[in-house]
């Protein structure tokens, strides 16, 4: 073998070995940690299987002021298991979809341990993936049908409503800037995301942009509840939650630049308490009769730039708001706004920058329950342990991020975080918070 043969057949060793290693466990270039499983992943998601495992992880450090200077730094995380069947490759069934999803979520959040004062908490959440409930859950066992060529479509099983409703892209830490806004600020009424219900929607495409749908959802509490997470039965039901949308998904400008322009309302046919000054009831102040909640929303996402002709790069604005009933809702509206960049270096195409306030208002009947309750238990001092912190006014949650994408496969985003009053409670001081969140896809 001579000297240029040996170099050639070198060459190709290392070339295969190099290709070998990028579709192995840990290549940056492969698009899961854990490597295409020799190229049976692939295989299987185009016969129709397509399996999902993503974590998240998030930690808020307490930079200054809140209600507790002295707690440092909370983590908080979540894990996904899923699997989607395309039914249609798998079983000839025309357009249908199944999907099964298994969440766990862990951790602690700076907002309750440090921000907010613990009679009170925050309005938002430093630690968005920490919410409602640390805890397994099905979260997603539902099935999807196409009907007249995708025209009609619906949905039902056990499902989350923000997944189809005031629906948006984000990856901001705080709760405040997040998608399905409509759901945050109605907990009680609106089962977001990991809170599974029995449920779905019907979605009508009046023409290739423009949609409407609307779904109904089984409201049961005991779904919040620790190690509920698969529970199925729908006794303690108390009522349905229907949602309304109507979009339009527009491509913009000579680029065809994305969009997605929503307004929705909703109707919950569960009774809640009403906020009234003056009136009592069991002894607590500040509440009369029952009454159903409604609301409504508008969400505005539009990406408004490319960057030399590749419009997975530029510029995106995302609007939000929600108002909710001033009889029944703690918080009776809120806004936002939010821009970020992808791709703004060529060094660093997949890195996004982002930048967005939110403002969460407290309904202004509930803040007078407040002071009515301090009123009748004779307390009006803030520092007395039995005192009611009385919020009133809004509550702003600002963030700066740097989403790096480090791989095919992970992002990390730290992230600078204002929070204005915490809890809308002026006693508590504005807290300064640093956070990063790591995204894998195992």
């Amino acid at each position: 073998m001579n000297t240029l043969t040996l170099a050639c057949t070198v060459g190709l060793l290392c070339s295969s070995a190099q290709v070998l290693a990028a579709e192995g466990p840990f290549s940056p270039t492969s698009t899961y940690m854990l490597g295409d499983w020799g190229g049976e992943r692939t295989a299987l998601k185009d016969d129709g299987v397509d399996f999902q495992v993503n974590y998240t992880g998030e930690a808020g450090s307490n930079f200054g002021g809140g209600y507790d200077t002295n707690t440092t730094a909370r983590y908080s995380d979540q894990w996904q298991f899923g699997v989607d069947l395309d039914l249609d490759k798998l079983l000839n069934w025309k357009d249908t979809e199944f999907q099964m999803t298994v969440t766990n979520r862990n951790g602690r959040n700076i907002s309750n341990d440090a921000v907010g004062d613990p009679r009170s908490g925050t309005l938002s959440s430093s630690q968005e993936v920490w919410g409602r409930g640390q805890t397994t859950r099905l979260t997603q066992f539902w099935l999807r049908q196409g009907y007249f060529d995708d025209t009609l479509d619906i949905k039902a099983g056990r499902v989350t409503v923000g997944e189809d409703f005031d629906s948006l892209k984000s990856n901001f830490q705080n709760l405040a800037l997040g998608s399905g806004q409509a759901g945050n600020w109605r907990g009680d009424r609106w089962y977001n995301w990991p809170i599974s219900q029995w449920g779905g929607r019907i979605k009508l495409k009046i023409t290739p942009e423009f949609y409407t749908q609307v779904g109904i959802y089984n409201q049961n509490p005991k779904n919040y509840d620790t190690g509920n997470g698969f529970r199925l039965d729908t006794s303690n039901s108390i009522g349905n939650l229907i949602p309304l949308e109507f979009g339009w998904l527009p491509k913009l400008g000579p680029e065809a630049l994305p969009g997605k322009y929503a307004v929705g309302a909703y109707y919950s046919s569960t009774k809640g308490n009403v906020y009234s000054s003056g009136d009592v009831r069991n002894g607590a102040y500040g509440y009369s009769d029952e009454a159903h909640a409604y609301g409504g929303y508008l969400l505005i996402q539009q990406q408004l730039t490319s960057m030399n002709g590749d419009k997975d790069r530029g510029l995106s604005l995302t609007v939000q708001a929600v108002m909710n009933d001033k009889k029944t809702s703690t918080t009776d509206n809120y806004q936002s706004v939010a821009l970020t960049y992808m791709g703004m270096f060529d060094a660093r195409p997949k890195d996004e920058i982002g930048f967005g306030v939110g403002r969460i208002h407290v309904n202004d009947d509930y803040t007078q329950t407040e002071r009515d309750q301090n009123n009748a238990n004779g307390v009006n001092n803030y520092n007395n342990p039995t005192y009611l912190p009385v919020q009133s006014g809004a509550e702003y949650n600002y963030e700066l991020y740097y989403g790096i994408r480090a791989t095919e496969w992970m992002t990390i985003r730290p992230n600078l975080q204002y929070i204005t009053a915490p809890g809308a409670v002026s006693e508590v001081k504005d807290a300064f918070v640093g956070g990063v969140t790591v995204n894998v896809a195992l």
